[in-house]
Formats: structure tokens, C-alpha cells, sequence
């Protein structure tokens, strides 16, 4: 009889380690909610019941917004529902139109549209690690080091890493790993690469402007995925860390962001340096070479999204919800992870799952859902419940909020949120 086993890797450690916190989720209905309607902040579930979601990354609640609507509405009239081609070789007139918008909301950069931020990394990445792109030349091959706080769609693409050099894990809030990492990477003769998160999905802000700094310093690069900060704060709604970089593209930064969470759309981009990065990105990117453009509904969504940046709605939009992350804060005594930062935000850590999955019993049963999240999004045997706030949320959906999580037991901010493998 065999006894080979299969090899160790980094899924089989997580699927051993994960443990059914999730699963029960699902089964109690706690999660994976299913939404037949939705006014504001309030949706209506399958059930026939109805709750206040603090799920959603709209955070300015611009998926809403009248604007986007009607474009979708007369794209739709247009076009049908989708233009099924690969963009190199027909492309809606929206494509174009977004991306000059883009390049207008970050001055100085070439911008280009994917079908979703996680498209970008799988597109971007290897062009980078390869010394493929011209305004990012690679000396002596790439050493890569991902932040251990990276968002997984970053994470997963470790083993397509390792065929262009090294690939190491650091950890970006602690200035002796970063040292360790460029130090490595100048003394085998390599370029050092740094992927980050800027704002984090789950827990914190990344200082990109020092890590930019200190990568140019040995002649590496910064690879910045700005999911969750885009249109959230900066001049026409920039976002997170195109505004914490000084409102420009320093030489060495790669900067990804999401259409499809703050900006109100669909979709990712790329900030890159120049015409000639963008050229070979349009030319050897898998994913535009042989993946179709956004559908053209949210495509025209995109454009009208980007309208509404570059006008001064968006400044009203964001001081709404920073009133509203800053009032909870106050409603919480500062308890949340993340409490007091420039980040949408906020989370509550119990000590074990059993803990987790009991207060998000008590929230669903007041009328509260979330995001609840285990291992190995949170380290080993403990629960967060992340909430994302918006513009949109009342001083009602607050303190209901407030109010569950104090009757809930104890809970904290956390202080080590990350459990990847």
C-alpha cells in the first residue's frame, strides 16, 4: 500500500490549520448574505429581513450615486451589455475616455485599466520582476519581498515570483525588517522589490512615502496595491498613498488601485511612469492580451465616477465619511483597530472564535452584518469583525453598531491582525 503523502505547500498548511468558524457562518446565514434590495445602507435579504450593512467598500457610496445610473442606463442603449473582445483588439469608447480622466486625477502618471486590481498584480507584476518595463530596469535580477500584511491576491502569486529570483516575506511596519530586506538584496547584487498594501484591507496604514524612499536609496522599487484607499482622501480623490507620496509618481513606485471599492465602479488600474511602460503592459499583460475590458455598463459607471473626482462633490464625500469614522470612534472609546486613522476602516478582535462567531450572532440578531474573518485572515484561534464605513451611514447605524458590540463582551483594536501563511 502507498504511503506518499502529498507535499507540504503553503495551501495544505492553511487548509489544515483553518479551522469551520467560517463554515458556520455560512450555515447560520451569518454571512454570504444574499440581497434582494437596498436603500442607502439598508438592504433587504432573502429571508425578508432587513439590516444595515457595514460590508460594502463603497465608501463614499458613490455605487449609488444618480450619475452612474443614468450612464449605465444609455451605455446600455448603446452597446448591449458587454463588448466581448480583448481590449487590444476592440474597445469601447468609454476605455479611452477613462482613462484620459485618470491621468487627469493623477497628474504625471500613465494609466491603465484591468478588469480588477488582483488582473493587475497577475499582469503587472512578472513585466516588473522581469525588467521587462523600460522606466523600471531590473540590475542583476529582482529579489522580491512581500509584506507579510499584503493583500492575498499579492500573497498568492509567490511560487510565479520565484521564476524570475528570490521571493521573502518582511514585514513593512518594522524598520529592522525592511533594513534586513534591502540589505539582502544590495549584497547578493540584486534589485530589491517591495509589494505592499497602503491602506490595509483589515488593519492599518502603510508608511509608503518612507519605504519609497528608503527602496530608492539602493536602487529598488515600491509596488503599491491602493485597493481600499483610492477616492477616499487626496486632491480629486487620489487616494490613500498617491496623496501620502506627494501627489505624484516618484521613479520608483508601481502604484495598483480598485475602480471597484471607493472610486464606485469596476475594475483596477495601473499608475505607471511613462507611454512606453504602458506600451509593453498592452502588449505582454496575460490578462489584457487575452482577458475582454470591464463590461461597458461599468465602464460608462467608471467615467462618470471619474467625473464626479474631478468636480467638488467628491471633497463633500469624503468629509462625510471621516465625520462618520471619527464619530464612531467616539461612540467606541477608540476600542476599534484602526481607531483615530485616516482608514474606512474599523474592526473589533475577540480572543477566540467561539467569542467572534457569539457577538456576530448578537449584531445580526439587532439588525447589523459585517464582515466576519478567521484564520488566515487573523492569526490562529482568534476572530476580527471588520466593518466598512461610508459617507452614506447615519448617526442611527452608528450607534446601533456602538451599542451591539458593548453589549457584545469584551473585544479590542488587536495588535497582530495577520495570519497568512
Amino acid at each position: 500500500m502507498s504511503t506518499d503523502r502529498a507535499p507540504q505547500n503553503w495551501l495544505t498548511t492553511r487548509r489544515d490549520r483553518t479551522s469551520s468558524a467560517l463554515d458556520q457562518c455560512f450555515a447560520e446565514g451569518l454571512t454570504g448574505h444574499t440581497v434582494v434590495a437596498r436603500d442607502r445602507k439598508r438592504v433587504t435579504l432573502q429571508d425578508g429581513t432587513t439590516a444595515t450593512e457595514f460590508v460594502s467598500c463603497s465608501y463614499l457610496g458613490l455605487e449609488s450615486h444618480p450619475s452612474l445610473g443614468e450612464a449605465v442606463v444609455e451605455a446600455v442603449g448603446r452597446f448591449g451589455v458587454h463588448l466581448s473582445s480583448s481590449r487590444n483588439r476592440m474597445r469601447p469608447s468609454y476605455l479611452p475616455e477613462l482613462e484620459e480622466l485618470l491621468a487627469r486625477i493623477y497628474p504625471g502618471t500613465r494609466p491603465c485599466v484591468f478588469t480588477s486590481t488582483s488582473n493587475v498584480h497577475l499582469g503587472v507584476l512578472p513585466l516588473l520582476a522581469s525588467g521587462s518595463l523600460p522606466s523600471y530596469p531590473v540590475q542583476g535580477g529582482p529579489h522580491l519581498f512581500v509584506d507579510r500584511t499584503a493583500h492575498a491576491s499579492m500573497q498568492v502569486l509567490r511560487g510565479i515570483f520565484a521564476q524570475f529570483g528570490p521571493v521573502d516575506r518582511f514585514r513593512s511596519e518594522d524598520s529592522a525588517s525592511v533594513d534586513r530586506a534591502l540589505q539582502q538584496a544590495t549584497a547578493e547584487g540584486r534589485t530589491p522589490v517591495l509589494l505592499v498594501d497602503g491602506v490595509g484591507s483589515m488593519n492599518g496604514l502603510i508608511a509608503v512615502h518612507d519605504l519609497a524612499q528608503r527602496a530608492a536609496a539602493v536602487g529598488g522599487y515600491l509596488y503599491v496595491d491602493d485597493a481600499h484607499g483610492i477616492s477616499i482622501d487626496g486632491a480629486a480623490g487620489c487616494g490613500y498613498a498617491f496623496d501620502a507620496l506627494g501627489g505624484k509618481l516618484p521613479h520608483n513606485v508601481v502604484l495598483a488601485g480598485s475602480l471597484s471599492k471607493g472610486f464606485g465602479g469596476s475594475g483596477g488600474f495601473l499608475l505607471a511612469a511613462s507611454d512606453e511602460d504602458v506600451a509593453v503592459v498592452r502588449k505582454l499583460a496575460n490578462p489584457l492580451v487575452f482577458g475582454h475590458s470591464v463590461m461597458v455598463p461599468m465602464m460608462a459607471a467608471n467615467v462618470a465616477a471619474a467625473r464626479i473626482h474631478l468636480s467638488p462633490e467628491i471633497a463633500g464625500l469624503q468629509a462625510g465619511l471621516w465625520a462618520n469614522a471619527a464619530r464612531l470612534d467616539e461612540l467606541t472609546g477608540g476600542k476599534l483597530s484602526n481607531a483615530g486613522l485616516r482608514t474606512p476602516v474599523r474592526g473589533a478582535v475577540f480572543g477566540t472564535e467561539e467569542e467572534g462567531l457569539r457577538a456576530v450572532r448578537r449584531l445580526k440578531d439587532r439588525g447589523v452584518i459585517m464582515l466576519p474573518a478567521f484564520y488566515p485572515t487573523v492569526a490562529q484561534g482568534q476572530s476580527l469583525l471588520r466593518f466598512a464605513l461610508s459617507a452614506l451611514h447615519s448617526e442611527e447605524d452608528l450607534v446601533l453598531l456602538a451599542n451591539t458590540l458593548e453589549e457584545s463582551g469584551h473585544y479590542s483594536g488587536g495588535q497582530e491582525l495577520d495570519g497568512r501563511d
